[in-house]
């Protein structure tokens, strides 16, 4: 019986993530650079996943995995201004990791990822992300990760979680 309780709150946590994520148009919007503070962004997207210091200001996570495919960093400049908001699951941002990368600053390039996995055996962990290839292709963006902490090798499959949309009748 627990189980069906655990699997039913799993699906309305998934399904109010989903509708959260579908709501980021608009939510972004409404937020202008140079313009919008800190408290309107948090008026609109809520608590952050994290924040970081950066020599640009500081920089607030919004984590849309795993239900999501994109993850959104929000530049809050000295001014106390949003200077940047973008979505960081794309492919200039997978090119930019390379072996050797610190664990650190992978995540800070892409967010939280959606799913991590220990290979003991292996002495490796794969941190996934899924993400959308332009136009509309789900794919999962993989970097795996030393018991050190760096990145030894990454890239990027197609989603084969996701059903592909069915081929129109002749």
């Amino acid at each position: 019986m627990t189980t069906g309780r655990t699997a039913a709150r799993i699906a309305a946590a998934l399904t109010a993530l989903a509708a959260l994520a579908g709501c980021d148009p608009q939510r972004i919007d409404k937020l202008e650079e140079g313009v919008a503070t800190e408290a309107d962004v948090r008026a609109q997207f809520g608590e952050p996943e994290n924040i970081w210091d950066s020599p640009a200001g500081r920089v607030l996570e919004y984590n849309r995995q795993p239900a999501g495919r994109k993850n959104y960093m929000i530049t809050i400049g000295p001014d106390g201004r949003m200077s940047a908001l973008r979505q960081v699951l794309t492919p200039e941002n997978f090119a930019r990791v390379q072996p050797g990368m610190p664990m650190e600053d992978l995540r800070k390039l892409l967010g939280k990822p959606a799913k991590v996995t220990r290979y003991a055996l292996k002495q490796e962990t794969e941190w996934d992300w899924r993400w959308t290839q332009p136009p509309d292709t789900p794919m999962v963006f993989t970097a795996v990760l030393n018991d050190q902490q760096y990145v030894l090798r990454s890239g990027s499959v197609q989603d084969r979680s996701v059903e592909a949309p069915l081929a129109p009748a002749r």
